[in-house]
């Protein structure tokens, strides 16, 4: 299928009330949120709100200092994850969402989401995967002894960073380099790759092949029509 949202590529940016809203899922600093908000100027998305399992969460004040709309409630306060996801749906469907964004949302997404949000929900993972799913990615890589790591943007189904790969970008682990350095790097490299793939993903068309993401634009041209991914 060809995802919602998809269009032909603009030579300029749209306006405001053109560009695709998206919502932003995050549960703890919210660093790629923020990055994705900064960089919603120059790209073809605009951040509508903000999604968070944890009220406390220091996203959540950093959303509220912006001025971006938030809905944060505990899961704990609903009777099951089918009820949670149910009222964060109602919410998005309030801000005419048309993609989600995971950015360090520290839950499995369920069918609710997954069912109102086929193959329009984007996860970033501090990994090449399938290499080092889940958490810990970084501590993970280190003890294995890799020597190349990175970044992956994905597609989100039911598994565990399971989802079609979108885009990847790698970076040379240095000797001896501790998890706290490794983590500051690769968080720069998701800061630049996540807000132009998202860029892609929303506005121009492509179709998800088992666990391919191809770009129609790139199937007619034979050569990649923006500069990411």
């Amino acid at each position: 299928m060809v995802s919602e949202g998809a269009t032909e590529e603009s030579s300029a940016f749209p306006s405001t009330e053109e560009k695709v809203p998206v919502a932003v899922f995050a549960s703890g600093q919210g660093t790629n949120a923020r990055a994705l908000w900064r960089a919603q100027d120059r790209c073809r998305f605009r951040v509508v709100t903000l999604v968070s399992d944890r009220p406390e969460a220091p996203v959540v004040a950093w959303a509220r200092a912006v001025g971006l709309p938030i809905w944060a409630r505990s899961p704990k306060a609903f009777p099951d994850k089918g009820a949670y996801e149910a009222a964060v749906l109602s919410h998005l469907r309030a801000h005419d969402v048309r993609w989600i964004a995971l950015a360090g949302y520290m839950r499995l997404v369920g069918p609710t989401l997954l069912e109102a949000y086929p193959n329009r929900i984007v996860n970033v993972h501090p990994s090449l995967l399938p290499a080092f799913p889940g958490k810990d990615a970084v501590r993970q890589a280190l003890d294995y002894g890799v020597r190349v790591t990175g970044v992956t943007i994905h597609l989100v189904d039911a598994g565990i960073d399971t989802g079609p790969i979108v885009a990847q970008a790698a970076l040379r682990i240095r000797p001896g380099e501790a998890a706290e350095t490794l983590l500051e790097r690769l968080h720069r490299l998701e800061h630049r790759l996540y807000p132009r793939t998202l860029d892609r993903l929303v506005a121009e068309p492509h179709r998800v092949v088992g666990r391919t993401v191809v770009w129609l634009t790139e199937t007619r041209e034979g050569r990649p029509a923006w500069g990411g991914g």
